[in-house]
């Protein structure tokens, strides 16, 4: 019972309340869609922080991609051994969610530093960021170290193929007996990261900028209609 509601019933769950919530708050709460900046109390912090974290989560994007969704035989039909493919994972991997902490860290430490971010900050940011925290440094944990001391774990003999299989309805939950307990929390964690996006400001994550290139840029005008330029 528990291998059916860990890896059939809780990813399904998660999966409704992200798709349900998010076409809701798109919408019936439109204007809610967005990831308001503080960036005008504190620029420095967060230009690095900002940086760092989302071209670590691209990277990671990216990786989880190539680790999970491309089938192990693509890699053998393409001569990619089982050494380089981990070999990349691990340094690739591992650079990625090292990005991806360290970005989120300097977040959290900002929030802390700067009682104006502080006191524009909400219970969803802290949440957000702690939980982030948590499923990055799982699996950074995972690349770097479970893999080069315990030893390389096959995913894409397990985790791959369950994974693949929600998408079909046919999942195939026995594949995930063996997997390690580290692996298992960090995956639960992401489900339920998946779940709670809606409800967050990472809804944001959905909504590609095309015509951000081309938007005029936003101008700021004194109240009292001070212009320096007149002195």
């Amino acid at each position: 019972m528990e291998v059916l509601f860990w890896w059939t019933i809780f990813p399904y769950i998660c999966g409704t309340i992200l798709i349900i919530v998010a076409f809701y708050r798109f919408v019936f709460r439109g204007k809610s869609w967005t990831a308001p900046s503080t960036e005008i109390f504190e620029k420095r912090w967060l230009r690095v922080a900002s940086v760092v974290f989302h071209y670590g989560i691209i990277f990671a994007f990216i990786g989880h991609i190539m680790g999970v969704l491309i089938p192990l035989e693509v890699y053998n039909a393409l001569g990619v051994g089982d050494d380089l493919y981990h070999f990349f994972a691990i340094v690739g991997g591992g650079a990625a969610g090292l990005m991806v902490v360290l970005g989120l860290v300097l977040m959290l430490i900002r929030k802390f530093l700067y009682p104006r971010v502080r006191a524009h900050t909400t219970f969803e940011s802290y949440f957000t960021i702690i939980w982030l925290i948590l499923v990055a440094g799982l699996g950074t944990y995972m690349t770097i170290i479970y893999n080069t001391t315990v030893g390389e774990y096959e995913y894409r003999l397990t985790i791959g193929p369950w994974f693949r299989s929600l998408f079909t309805f046919q999942p195939k939950s026995e594949l995930m007996l063996g997997v390690p307990t580290v692996w298992k929390v960090h995956i639960i964690c992401s489900f339920i990261l998946f779940a709670a996006i809606p409800f967050t400001k990472l809804v944001h994550m959905f909504s590609f900028p095309l015509r951000y290139p081309a938007r005029a840029p936003q101008q700021y005008r004194s109240r009292d209609g001070y212009n320096k330029n007149s002195r």
